[in-house]
């Protein structure tokens, strides 16, 4: 009888032993039932807006703890075709679709949702040692045309040497922003060079008093963030005047400027989804999007889509 009672317990022990493993690896692996807030899903991330779609993410997988978001961090175009391929049921990216790849996804009977995340900029980025921070709209734009390939073009008479343009890879979704928004179709100037990372243009043009860095300015946007205050004591973010304005106002990226719509290079950073059930993604997207997600932008330094409420309690 007492060998019998032994025996029993073992085999309880040992069915608990089990269930806690299986509980355990079943919340992170994939093989527990997908909802809103759990299962295991990998999403395509522009490489441009990895600061931000990493902390939302780590603080919504922290609140559910049965759900895992792995974010695939590559360029604009990697990004878009991983959705038209299926490879991922959603995507975070600042160009929405055409009506090709959308009619492309429609014949599949897959209806794509787009919701807007965030406001992002194009941010430009000179060395310390460079004197000027503040450039016309006209003169970045004809940085971009080939008009002024030289510092002394833009005014800088103490500078002689060339401009350099730096950015982060060839198909960098920051470019391409910038080549629709001045209408160009034309190949860039030979004094464009692309590296590899935002990080790289930022050391490279720590290092270089004649380079112009092209970031996102996701990038340096938050204040208490220790990683960014370090990427952005390197360097001078320049100031741009708006387009047309004969005024001697610039304006810098900022929240109040994103929100002003006085930065002139401005872009909203979007999930895209193909989802056809209420699933993973759709619960990310949820949460990103309400008000939870969007303090956490507001706390990043780039401007909510929808801004937080912020309740006042009067008391007599």
């Amino acid at each position: 009888m007492l060998y019998f009672y032994k025996l029993s317990l073992e085999i309880l022990f040992s069915a608990l032993i089990l269930i806690s493993i299986t509980s355990s690896c079943g919340s992170r692996n994939g093989s527990i039932k997908e909802t809103p807030t759990s299962g295991n899903i990998k999403i395509a991330v522009d490489e441009s807006f990895a600061p931000i779609v990493e902390t939302t993410i780590e603080t919504f997988m922290t609140l559910y703890p049965y759900a895992y978001i792995t974010p695939n961090l590559k360029y604009e175009p990697d990004v878009i075709n991983d959705l038209l391929r299926d490879s991922v049921k959603v995507i975070v990216t600042s160009k929405r679709l055409t009506a090709e790849q959308t009619q492309f996804l429609n014949d599949s009977l897959i209806f794509p949702k787009t919701t807007s995340y965030a406001r992002d900029a194009i941010a430009f980025v000179v060395n310390k040692n460079n004197p000027d921070t503040l450039l016309r709209y006209e003169e970045v734009y004809g940085i971009f045309n080939g008009s002024f390939s030289r510092w002394s073009d833009i005014g800088l008479s103490d500078n002689s040497g060339n401009i350099r343009v730096i950015f982060d890879n060839p198909r960098s979704g920051n470019i391409r922003y910038l080549k629709e928004r001045f209408n160009m179709t034309d190949t860039l100037p030979n004094y464009f060079f692309a590296l590899n990372s935002h990080s790289e243009v930022i050391d490279f043009v720590a290092e270089n008093s004649d380079a112009l860095g092209v970031i996102s300015f996701a990038y340096i946007s938050d204040k208490d963030n220790r990683k960014q205050l370090d990427l952005l004591s390197k360097i001078k973010v320049v100031a741009i005047s708006a387009p047309g304005s004969r005024e001697k106002r610039y304006f810098a990226p900022s929240q109040g400027t994103l929100y002003e719509e006085s930065y002139p290079f401005c872009r909203e950073i979007l999930f895209i989804s193909r989802e056809t059930f209420t699933g993973l993604g759709a619960g990310f997207i949820q949460f990103a999007t309400g008000e939870q997600g969007q303090r956490i932008v507001l706390k990043a330094g780039l401007l909510p889509s929808i801004m937080p409420t912020r309740r006042v309690v009067i008391r007599n």
